[in-house]
């Protein structure tokens, strides 16, 4: 009896335990009746139903055991010896546990009707999750109009769906990987079994561990159980986690099934949250109908304390942004993040039964920071800083497309843009290479709202853009802003710059229009100072539109403003619209080519020298009402042979030792 057991204990370690020769495929059999693919989940690939004819009574160590039939351990549990290994061809086990000494086992194998406990590996680094497999997640069974399931079924989904997540990995599953599946997780409710009954919502998500790769299908959905009252809970979350992955699928929000709290706007859950986390890439991910926000970026801790830990090198990429209420991406701390080639649809619009809420931007950048009353000196609770955006398409955002609110060193370069891009409190960002079509909607408003000012404001950029259809293209506030290069077609105003005290240098642009009341650059009701206006590329940068190339109204008129100065040299104005500075305080304007009038109005400080100036059915510089210090030399006027025109005509009410004249050549 002892060498006959030898003998079987050899042939098992060597060969297959079969109990069939059918072959092993991803499908079920032809034979099957096929399921309806909208509303079961993938069929498993165990599909064989015939029953083993041994036990686990007499395996051998360093045994390998391919299960090509049905072992049933009867509720046993079986201590293996060393190095025991089950490979899969279409079999299952089931009804027992199985204790390891070392040793494999293929992810096929594992299911909820089967303890695996002790020193054992996966076979492959890539788990396989069929929803069939275990029973304890519910899968929605209509898509097309899903129905919560009671809470603790939601609550139960989520533990046991992270609980397999993190049990796979200590098996040694790099990839967890999900076919069809569609499931509510609850993720408002505190778990804690601790004295700390605090919710955090990073905590009640669906985490994604290190070193881990979530790898969803373009048929799975992982839904949002509705929730109340919770302020920013997350379905998803990578918590001080590192070289994580998650790709695919839709994470679907509670949007229009939760309950709001009345008294706070902001309530409503993320789909995920990065908290901390360390090289992540989310990929190919739909985000739709957020009752908060889609992505949310972030870090434990403060800047300045010893706890701070900054979330770094994270990309968003691929992803689609759907109907998100507030914000679809929220960045509040971060170090290296790229967001690229994400499309962004209709983020913040209201729907029928929710608002937009606040924000309105598909991306926004806004850590918090303040000033000590007592010192002045800046606190930096967040920071943000070293950001692309690239890309990206978006469309229908109720207030715009991106906002940086505050950072340091943010690009937002290559992007396909409705709405509007906009900075206030930022440095070292720029603006560049996009392309703005306006809509109806967003045909009223700045393509490019830049303003904020500060010692935290400097060495911003706007260049390479292409606007198109809207009432301001680019409008800059406050200054510290260099704008070039763009080219900016039948905007109403190409370029409208207020409030400027620091440097603001605008140059090469092309600004073109056929709307009646187009404009070039404005100035309005406001003050300007150490603004220079210039390109030395008049052949592809120059400005041609119908109404006024440049329109400086009430500027500089306040006190404490008389030495400001704007410079406005080497510019093609191409067209016969005027170039006006009425009211205006401060001007220089020099080497210029202009195909229509100068229009000085009340206008003070104005020196006109060494333009080329030609119009046809005007004066060539006409000066009205009362003007004062203002100079015209060494200029090249073309005016036509009209006796109702003349080369620089100035009404009477401008007292002539105001006006100073040297060297014009008037043709």
């Amino acid at each position: 009896m002892k060498k006959l057991s030898y003998y079987l204990l050899i042939l098992m370690s060597c060969i297959a335990i079969s109990c069939s020769k059918e072959n092993f495929n991803d499908s079920t059999p032809e034979t099957a009746e096929k399921p309806d693919s909208d509303t079961t989940p993938d069929p498993t690939p165990n599909t064989i139903t015939t029953p083993c004819d041994f036990d686990l009574s007499n395996v051998a160590p360093n045994s390998t055991i391919i299960l090509n039939c049905i072992l049933d351990l009867n509720g046993e549990t079986i201590t293996l010896p060393e190095n025991v290994n089950f490979e899969f061809e279409g079999g299952d086990i089931l009804n027992g546990k199985l204790i390891f000494n070392g040793g494999l086992i293929a992810g096929e194998l594992l299911s909820s009707k089967l303890e695996v406990e002790g020193n054992v590996q996966l076979e492959e680094p890539t788990f396989k999750f069929y929803a069939s497999r275990w029973d304890q997640i519910e899968e929605v069974k209509n898509s097309s109009n899903p129905i919560p399931p009671s809470k603790s079924v939601a609550l139960k989904n989520n533990t046991e769906l992270e609980k397999l997540i993190f049990w796979t990995k200590e098996l040694g599953a790099t990839t967890f990987e999900i076919g069809k599946f569609d499931a509510y997780f609850e993720v408002a409710t505190v778990t804690s079994t601790t004295s700390n009954q605090n919710f955090y919502p990073h905590l009640e998500a669906i985490n994604v561990p290190s070193d881990f790769h979530l790898k969803m299908s373009d048929k799975t959905v992982l839904r949002v159980f509705p929730t109340e009252g919770r302020i920013a809970a997350s379905l998803l979350a990578v918590h001080e986690a590192s070289n994580v992955i998650i790709s695919g699928g839709t994470l679907y929000g509670d949007r229009d099934l939760r309950k709001y709290a009345s008294e706070n706007e902001e309530s409503g859950t993320h789909l995920c949250k990065i908290r901390s986390g360390n090289n992540v890439v989310v990929d190919n991910v739909k985000f739709t109908m957020g009752s908060v926000g889609g992505v949310d970026i972030n870090s434990t801790g403060f800047s300045f304390n010893p706890d701070y830990n900054p979330t770094r090198n994270v990309i968003i990429k691929n992803c689609t942004f759907d109907k998100v209420r507030m914000m679809s991406i929220a960045l509040t701390d971060g170090r290296d993040i790229r967001i690229e080639n994400n499309t962004f649809i209709d983020t913040a619009l209201p729907t029928a039964n929710s608002d937009g809420g606040v924000v309105g931007f598909a991306i926004n950048i806004e850590p918090v920071r303040s000033r000590d009353t007592t010192t002045g000196e800046l606190i930096n609770y967040q920071v943000v800083q070293d950001v692309v955006v690239t890309g990206n398409k978006e469309t229908g955002s109720r207030r715009g497309a991106f906002n940086v609110f505050i950072g340091n060193r943010i690009v937002l370069e290559n992007n396909t843009l409705e709405n509007k891009i906009s900075w206030s409190l930022a440095s070292n960002t720029k603006i560049r290479n996009n392309t703005f079509i306006a809509s109806e909607k967003s045909k009223n408003f700045p393509a490019i709202d830049a303003g904020g000012t500060g010692d935290t404001v400097f060495d911003n950029e706007i260049s390479g853009n292409k606007i198109s259809g809207y009432g301001v293209a680019i409008s800059a506030y406050f200054g510290e802003v260099s704008i070039y290069k763009n080219k900016l077609t039948n905007n109403t105003n190409g370029i409208q710059l207020k409030e400027i005290e620091k440097e603001t240098v605008v140059y090469e642009n092309l600004i073109t229009s056929d709307l009646s009341s187009s404009r070039g650059i404005s100035i309005q009701s406001t003050f300007a100072n150490n603004v220079t206006i210039h390109s030395h590329n008049t052949t592809n940068y120059h400005i041609d539109v119908k109404a006024n190339h440049l329109y400086f109204v009430a500027v500089n008129q306040e006190a404490g403003q008389e030495n400001y100065k704007i410079n406005v040299n080497n510019n093609d104005f191409d067209s016969s619209a005027s170039v006006v500075f009425s009211k205006t305080k401060g001007v220089t304007y020099n080497n210029n080519m202009s195909k229509g009038p100068i229009l000085l109005a009340n206008a003070s400080k104005v020196d006109l020298a060494s333009n080329s100036i030609s119009t046809a059915n005007s004066h060539g510089v006409s000066l009205t009402g009362v003007n004062t210090a203002i100079k015209a030399s060494q200029n090249t006027i073309d005016f036509p042979e009209n006796p109702r025109y003349e080369c620089i005509n100035i009404d009477a009410s401008t007292n002539s030792s105001e006006v100073t004249l040297n060297g014009n050549i008037c043709n």
